[in-house]
C-alpha cells in the first residue's frame, strides 16, 4: 500500500532523509520510531503528499504520488501532530465540511459522518464547539477527520501526545479497532504503545532507515540463557563452552556465595537436541546444580537504544 524507494529529502541543502526505502503492506499496523530529528515527520509528510521528495519515489496503492496526487491522497487519512481543527465549528459541522472536501456524495454525507462519530466516540459531542473540547476529544475529532472519505490508509503522527492515562488507553483501543479495517502507519515516542499496537516497526536514525523489525515474529535460531549455577566458575564456563551448540559463555558476579551467574549464547537446538536440555545435562553430570535458568529476550526499548546508539 505504501512504498518508498530510495527517497531523499533535503531542506536548503540540509538532508532530512537519506536514501530511505520501506514498504507497508495492506492491513498492517506499522510503527515509525526514531529520536527527535530522525526524519519521522518528514517521512509522513512525503507519504501524504505534503512535500515532494528531492529524489526517489513515493507510491500509494501502486500509484506515484507526484504523477497522480489526487488519486493517492484519496486513499489517505492523515492526523498530524497538531490536528487541523476549526475551533469555532461544532464537531458535526466540521466533519460535514471535511467530508465535503473529501468529495463524499452529498446525499450520503450526513450518514457517513454519523458512522464516523459513533466509531470515534463523538456522538454525544456532536453539537459541542471544538474550541471547548478537552485534549482527548480534540484528538478523537482529529482522527475522525482523517476517516472522512473512507480512506484505506491512516497516517497518524503522535496520536496520543498530551493525553492523560485514561485518554491514552482509549485512544490506543480506537487505533487498534481502526487497524482491523485499515492500513495504519503511525509515529510515536512511546515504545510500549508501539509494541502493543504494531505488527512491525521501522526505525529511522539521522535520516536513514536502519531497521525493520517484526514484533511477535517466530523464534530466532539463537537464544540467550541466563544461568545461576552452584559450583566453581571456571569449570562451569569451560564445560558450557565445550558444547557444540554454545557460541559464547561468560561468567559474571553472583549475589550468593558459591554461585555464579553465566550468560550463554547458543543455538536453540542442533542434532544433539535442545540447547536447554544439553546445558542441563552437562552441568548435572558435573554435579553443578542450576538454581535458575531463563531465556532473555530483547525488549523493543533495548533494540531501539542499541540500534540508535
Amino acid at each position: 500500500m505504501i512504498e518508498l524507494e530510495h527517497v531523499v529529502k533535503n531542506y536548503g541543502g540540509i538532508p532530512a532523509l537519506r536514501d530511505v526505502s520501506f514498504h507497508v503492506h495492506a492491513g498492517e499496523t506499522v510503527g515509525l520510531l526514531g529520536r527527535n530529528g530522525a526524519g519521522k515527520t518528514t517521512a509522513l509528510n512525503l507519504i501524504t503528499g505534503y512535500f515532494p521528495p528531492t529524489e526517489g519515489s513515493v507510491r500509494i496503492g501502486g500509484k506515484e504520488m507526484i504523477a497522480e496526487p489526487r488519486n493517492c491522497k484519496r486513499m489517505i487519512g492523515y492526523l498530524p501532530e497538531k490536528p487541523p481543527l476549526y475551533d469555532e465549528m461544532t464537531v458535526e459541522e466540521y466533519l460535514l465540511f471535511v467530508s465535503e472536501l473529501r468529495e463524499v456524495v452529498r446525499k450520503a454525507n450526513r450518514k457517513h459522518v454519523e458512522e464516523i462519530m459513533e466509531l470515534c466516540g463523538l456522538t454525544e459531542m456532536r453539537q459541542r464547539v471544538i474550541g471547548n473540547l478537552s485534549k482527548g476529544y480534540r484528538q478523537r475529532t482529529g482522527i475522525a477527520q482523517a476517516l472522512c472519505g473512507a480512506p484505506e490508509i491512516l497516517i497518524l503522527d503522535e496520536p496520543t501526545v498530551g493525553l492523560d492515562p485514561k485518554q491514552t488507553v482509549e485512544m490506543r483501543e480506537l487505533i487498534r479497532r481502526l487497524g482491523e479495517s485499515h492500513t495504519v502507519l503511525f509515529s510515536s515516542h512511546l515504545l510500549s504503545e508501539v509494541q502493543q499496537l504494531c505488527s512491525r516497526v521501522i526505525i529511522l536514525h539521522e535520516g536513514r532507515m536502519i531497521r525493520s523489525l517484526e514484533l511477535g515474529a517466530e523464534e530466532s535460531e539463537t537464544i540467550r540463557l541466563r544461568l545461576r549455577v552452584a559450583g566453581q566458575k571456571d569449570v562451569a564456563v569451560n564445560a558450557l563452552k565445550a558444547l557444540d551448540c554454545v557460541e559464547q559463555a561468560e561468567a559474571g558476579a553472583s549475589a550468593e556465595e558459591g554461585e555464579t551467574e553465566i550468560l550463554v549464547v547458543c543455538r536453540r537446538a542442533d542434532e544433539k537436541g535442545r540447547a536447554t536440555d544439553q546445558v542441563f545435562r552437562v552441568l548435572a553430570k558435573m554435579n553443578m546444580p542450576i538454581r535458575e535458568m531463563r531465556e532473555e529476550k530483547d525488549s523493543l526499548e533495548e533494540v531501539f537504544l542499541r540500534e540508535t546508539e
